[in-house]
């Protein structure tokens, strides 16, 4: 019996330091975008078809430039 006055707020200590990592998590940006890094990769920085994508992704016009 004893043990639980030690366990039961050494417990609430735990779970109250994960809450707080979460939350500084989320407002640091770590949840912000999880498939974007993944993709980009897979794909060549100079490959001029990627590099369209990326323009047209991000609202730009896409350059005209010559495909290999």
């Amino acid at each position: 019996m004893t043990a639980l006055y030690v366990m039961i707020p050494i417990a609430v200590i735990v779970v109250g330091l994960a809450i707080w990592l979460f939350f500084w998590a989320v407002d640091s940006g770590q949840y912000d975008d999880m498939e974007s890094p993944a993709h980009s990769i897979l794909f060549d920085d100079e490959d001029p078809r990627h590099q369209a994508g990326i323009d047209e992704a991000e609202g730009r016009p896409a350059k005209e430039r010559p495909l290999d």
